[in-house]
């Protein structure tokens, strides 16, 4: 019952949109009552699979984080007061998502159950990136047009596209990971394979020019990883394979850089914008060095950059930066920088005959590097349909992880117990029998001491 319940979160973060609807409760969405749910199954239920993980690497850096956001929150409801119940709304929104990582990593599934819980949150990531196939092929991918461009289940229009790119691009790594690394399992190597086909149209139907470089770096990396020379071959011939993509596609990358009337490079508008937006952020934390104070970077930006008045910051690090101050961004830069150790770690914790976990946990570790990459030029870090389901599944990896190692010690500690010796006695009892003090049968774990009256026992007088 409770992996099913469990199950209800990985769906529905990512299709919040789709599945809508108001609580009749202040403040308080369907995702806060599923994870209340959720807390409350593992209290109740008591799983017994739970293992022996200890404190998380992530405890302390989100806590820091945390305690940035609340404190930035305090400064903005005191220096530009309003409706405080909004303010506190949204600091709640910035703290709930990470908090799916310490649910998920005391799930409390044994290991077939933690690999469904895995495989369905892949299945889910490659459902949302069919929407957008399918929305860019209702668009059509002729000449490039801005409004026409696919967000999947992250939004209505083409203002979210850049959002719903991230996501497939953060969860591209995890699907080549285990197209590459996976052995003896071809079923799932095809799933992997059919996974990219997917979430590469996905990228291409977003036109996100970031997304398309994230996915591009995460892929190389991993390609690296499994063979240099086999990396150097596929980016040989990705460069005549460029000719064979949509013309709308490399019509979006030419973009980037335009020429102006008298034949001078210049960039397109969309990508200036954004640098101006920066200019603006940066002025904005030297008027205010302990930052602006939160949710009230749109309402300063205008001052700044008055054509942008009301926009984003359209990256994490800048909008941190202007409302936090350098302790909201030292923060951040902690959590991503132990994510990225924590993926690396388990990659080492996996035993290398283990291609399951290596796989799972080389994707997961490249995926922390498109959360990064991805909010460098806009800012879905706390959004939780990008990234609910990634702090899923950091969680259940984590779980993951230490079930294999408990399991791989269980082995590791009967094979010690019984010598080869010992197991000769075991294979041919008549050699048991005939030497009993060379190939009598192994101690156990539990006669190997003697008993404590025997060793207190005076010695006998013969």
């Amino acid at each position: 019952m409770l992996k099913w319940l469990l199950m209800v979160p990985i769906v529905f973060m990512v299709n919040q949109l789709h599945l809508d609807f108001s609580t009749g409760i202040p403040a308080v969405n369907v995702s806060n009552i599923l994870f209340g749910l959720c807390v409350a199954g593992l209290l109740v239920l008591k799983p017994r699979h739970q293992t022996a993980i200890g404190r998380s690497p992530l405890t302390v850096p989100l806590l820091l984080l945390f305690g940035a956001l609340t404190l930035s929150c305090v400064i903005g409801m005191l220096r530009q007061p309003g409706d405080a119940i909004e303010d506190i709304t949204y600091l709640k929104n910035l703290l709930f998502y990470p908090l799916l990582y310490f649910v998920y990593r005391r799930c409390g599934q044994d290991e077939k159950s933690t690999r469904q819980l895995i495989i369905l949150v892949a299945v889910v990531a490659a459902v949302a990136g069919l929407e957008a196939v399918r929305e860019g092929l209702d668009y059509g991918f002729g000449n490039f047009n801005e409004t026409r461009r696919a967000s999947g289940p992250f939004g209505t229009d083409f203002r979210d596209s850049n959002r719903a790119g991230v996501f497939y691009a953060m969860f591209m790594p995890l699907f080549v990971a285990l197209a590459l690394f996976l052995r003896g399992q071809k079923l799932w190597r095809l799933g992997a394979v059919v996974g990219i086909g997917l979430l590469a149209i996905a990228i291409m139907a977003t036109y996100s020019r970031q997304s398309y470089l994230i996915a591009l770096v995460c892929v190389a990396l991993l390609l690296i990883r499994r063979n240099v020379i086999l990396a150097t071959l596929i980016g040989i011939l990705m460069v005549p394979a460029v000719g064979l993509l949509p013309d709308s596609v490399t019509q979006r990358v030419a973009e980037t850089q335009q020429q102006d009337a008298v034949g001078d490079e210049q960039l397109d508008d969309s990508t200036a914008s954004r640098f101006e937006i920066w200019a603006g952020a940066f002025e904005m934390w030297q008027d205010h060095p302990l930052g602006v104070g939160l949710n009230r970077f749109k309402r300063n930006i205008g001052t700044y950059v008055p054509r942008y008045a009301g926009y984003d910051a359209h990256s994490i690090y800048m909008l941190t930066l202007a409302e936090t101050g350098p302790l909201g961004l030292g923060a951040l830069l902690l959590v991503l920088a132990s994510l990225l150790w924590f993926g690396a770690s388990m990659v080492r914790k996996v035993p290398s005959q283990d291609t399951e976990g290596k796989a799972l946990t080389l994707g997961f570790t490249l995926m922390v590097v498109a959360v990064g990459l991805g909010n460098a030029y806009g800012s879905p870090f706390y959004e939780g349909p990008v990234m609910g389901n990634f702090w899923i599944l950091c969680g259940l990896l984590e779980h993951y992880v230490a079930l294999r190692q408990r399991a791989a010690a269980g082995v590791n500690a009967t094979a010690a117990v019984i010598s080869p010796v010992h197991a000769i006695g075991q294979r041919f009892p008549l050699a048991s029998r005939a030497l009993p003090g060379r190939y009598g049968p192994a101690p156990s774990a539990v006669d190997e001491a003697p008993p404590a009256q025997a060793l207190d026992a005076p010695a006998r007088n013969e």
